[in-house]
């Protein structure tokens, strides 16, 4: 069995995050990833930017020896199936609006769906939260800037597919 850390809120194929404080969140990087962690970084910081739909992005840091961590403000996800249909209902439009502002400004999220060959839930990347839908994990996410137009204009089209799924889900529960 692996040891685990005691603060550990989850564990991905690539990264494990864990609760700092009871305001703060951290997703730990192993080994020479200078050019991950500051990838995820500037996404988060650029998203942060346009509208609150992304966690919000506070420093990078040195958590221990040759550990690297992106610490990021603590989420405390909700279970959508409290919420009345109607609720619902204006969470997903204000999760789709504010999806389509962070398309237009240059940014899509890409893992709003886990492909079926991964571990976790479908939804794993989308927290409801008091405040409504709020997206975590930018790893993979992209910049208009950095992927052109033809490539981002595919990432779009397949992220707002996978918004239709994830609203279908979030209705039938």
């Amino acid at each position: 069995m692996t040891k685990r850390d005691p603060r550990t809120l989850s564990a991905g194929h690539n990264n494990t995050v864990i609760a700092l404080s009871e305001t703060e969140a951290g997703k730990i990087f192993t080994g020479d990833t200078r050019s991950d962690i500051g990838s995820e970084a500037e996404k988060m910081k650029f998203a942060n930017e346009v509208n609150g739909l992304v966690v919000k992005f506070i420093r990078l840091d040195e958590l221990h020896d040759h550990a690297e961590i992106l610490v990021m403000e603590r989420l405390f996800p909700m279970d959508i199936r409290a919420y009345e249909f109607e609720k619902r209902e204006l969470w997903l439009d204000v999760l789709e609006d504010d999806l389509r502002q962070l398309h237009r400004a240059g940014f899509v999220h890409r893992d709003i769906r886990r492909p079926s060959d991964m571990p976790g839930d479908r939804f794993d990347n989308i927290f409801l939260t008091p405040t409504g839908f709020r997206l975590i994990d930018v790893g993979i996410s992209a910049l208009k800037s950095q992927v052109g137009e033809r490539l981002f204009e595919r990432f779009i089209n397949q992220e707002l597919q996978e918004l239709e799924i994830f609203r279908d889900y979030a209705l039938k529960r």
